[in-house]
């Protein structure tokens, strides 16, 4: 009954991003994917099975700069790849739309495509890469900022999985799809 009401309520929760936050590069939020524990049976279990020991569902989501959730697409497998699982969110009649003019940022993983900013391969980007050391240039400025901003994903979804320990459970008692939707 619980994740039923939730469930009433997403779309007071699960907004749109705004076309009013101003950035210089017209950013409205991030995209990242997240691996949650699934139970699964036996015959599609290794499908599921993708970077962790355990089955999980490759999880992904599109996050604003104020932490809330704008887009959510659940249901691959552990073993998907990211921009696999971006692909099909673009195909959907009701999935992801980046409206002109406005992009997403993305991690490596995505690939560069309109719409989609991922940092420039090859150049400094995690922040523990960069000690005490100064940027160097100005691809190195710009992974510096994309990590910077693109942190806000990783922390929406540690705070998703924090509040809700459902998503670490591998019994379901709804669809997996229907579970993230709730949390979300």
């Amino acid at each position: 009954k619980v994740l039923h009401a939730i469930g009433e309520l997403r779309n007071d929760y699960i907004r749109l991003p705004s076309l009013e936050t101003p950035t210089k590069i017209d950013c409205i939020g991030t995209i990242d994917g997240t691996h949650v524990r699934a139970g699964v049976t036996k015959d599609v279990e290794h499908s599921f099975r993708g970077r962790k020991a355990f089955t999980t569902q490759n999880v992904m989501a599109a996050v604003d700069s104020d932490l809330c959730f704008t887009y959510v697409l659940a249901g691959w497998e552990g073993s998907a790849h990211d921009a696999t699982v971006l692909a099909d969110a673009l195909t959907h009649e009701r999935g992801l739309q980046v409206p002109p003019g406005k992009s997403y940022l993305v991690d490596a993983g995505y690939g560069a495509k309109p719409g989609f900013l991922p940092p420039f391969r090859g150049v400094r980007y995690h922040l523990n890469e960069w000690g005490n050391n100064p940027v160097q240039n100005d691809k190195e400025l710009f992974n510096l900022r994309h990590s910077s901003l693109r942190v806000t994903v990783e922390r929406a979804f540690g705070s998703l999985k924090r509040r809700f320990k459902i998503l670490d459970d591998a019994k379901p008692f709804f669809t997996f799809p229907t579970q993230v939707d709730m949390c979300c």
